[in-house]
């Protein structure tokens, strides 16, 4: 009898473990991969009375309709679930978005469903109606709190950067999505407007480190601006310096990629790195999650590339040329890292 009881102790011990093990498994925090997408207009098809979005509707100049709408979801979905072979990526940053609801029928498609995105977004103020949002795994982060950070451009303001704050097994992060003024008139002319952002997310970030100069800060967004460019480099202090990286210093992922001539968005048969992923000196210095100098990376692969003939060179492949509807992607190619503990 007691030999019973024994046994059937140890078979409930060994079932418990086994149950555990498969939980922590699901929850397991080790490894972590963020990704940032300019999804180039993901657009519903109903007319919106306070932003301009009347091309993106069936009756409009670009003849948007339900069926290249779903196309789009769709296609969306597929670079989401393509980037990490093993498992769908915790977080994802998204910029030239119209309404949640489009989010929500993103995260709702059979390929992203399991991962059990929550959304965060604020409808911000700009007339295009094109703003940013985080999805986030609700099983492996949590989130704390988020606002949208205002940035003043004398009477008016410019897109907002989307500050989400959060918690990875026992680490508080510091998220920020950001979608920077385009370079439409010339990069030159446009450049205070970038530089505004800048400070404005350089203030913020510095009270962050103020408080705890150990803290988890990540920076994503399709900037406008290279790694070179004054708004990041010099303003919001984003380097190379992997190796004497200085405390209030942050690290841009894809500075060196850039610099060997890589981008995520072409222009003019050019690479341009507009999107880019930045991150504090304790992601690469300190003892919990760590990220390797080249973790940085840009998402290739040729269902969202185009082989431009004439340029020699394979571009990303846009939904829309002005008016003419190509049914591809994105016009820009998405970016992520992983981090390790």
């Amino acid at each position: 009898m007691n030999k019973i009881i024994f046994s059937t102790i140890i078979l409930f011990f060994i079932f418990s473990y086994s149950t555990n093990a498969q939980k922590n498994k699901f929850y397991n925090n080790d490894n972590f991969t963020f990704v940032f997408y300019n999804t180039e207009n993901l657009f519903d098809t109903i007319d919106c009375k306070i932003t301009k979005d009347e091309d993106f509707t069936p009756k409009g100049d670009k003849s948007w309709n339900t069926k290249r709408y779903n196309k789009k979801i769709s296609d969306i979905a597929w670079v989401i679930s393509a980037i990490n072979k093993n498992e769908l990526p915790e977080i994802v940053g998204l910029c030239e978005v119209e309404e949640k609801s489009v989010l929500k029928d993103l995260v709702n498609t059979k390929l992203l469903k399991k991962a059990n995105y929550k959304i965060v977004f604020e409808e911000d103020n700009n007339t295009r109606g094109i703003d940013v949002a985080l999805l986030y795994n609700a099983n492996k982060f949590k989130k704390i709190s988020h606002k949208l950070l205002k940035v003043k451009n004398k009477d008016k303001f410019e897109r907002g950067i989307l500050y989400v704050r959060g918690i990875i097994s026992d680490d508080t992060f510091h998220i920020f999505v950001n979608h920077w003024k385009s370079r439409r008139g010339g990069a030159d002319k446009t450049e205070s407007r970038r530089i505004r952002s800048a400070k404005v997310l350089r203030n913020k970030v510095d009270e962050i480190l103020l408080s705890n100069s150990k803290a988890n800060i990540v920076i994503m967004g399709d900037f406008n601006d290279t790694p070179t460019n004054k708004s990041l480099n010099k303003t919001l202090n984003a380097t190379n310096n992997f190796h004497n990286l200085k405390p209030t210093e942050l690290y841009n992922l894809m500075y060196n990629k850039a610099v060997n001539e890589k981008g995520t968005n072409s222009y003019k048969y050019k690479w341009y790195m507009l999107d880019n992923l930045i991150v504090s000196r304790n992601l690469i210095r300190g003892n919990g999650y760590k990220i390797t100098s080249d973790g940085g990376q840009i998402f290739y692969d040729t269902n969202i590339l185009y082989n431009n003939v004439k340029a020699n060179m394979f571009t990303p492949s846009k939904t829309y040329g002005g008016n003419n509807y190509y049914g591809g992607f994105s016009d820009h190619l998405p970016i992520y890292f992983t981090i390790q503990k």
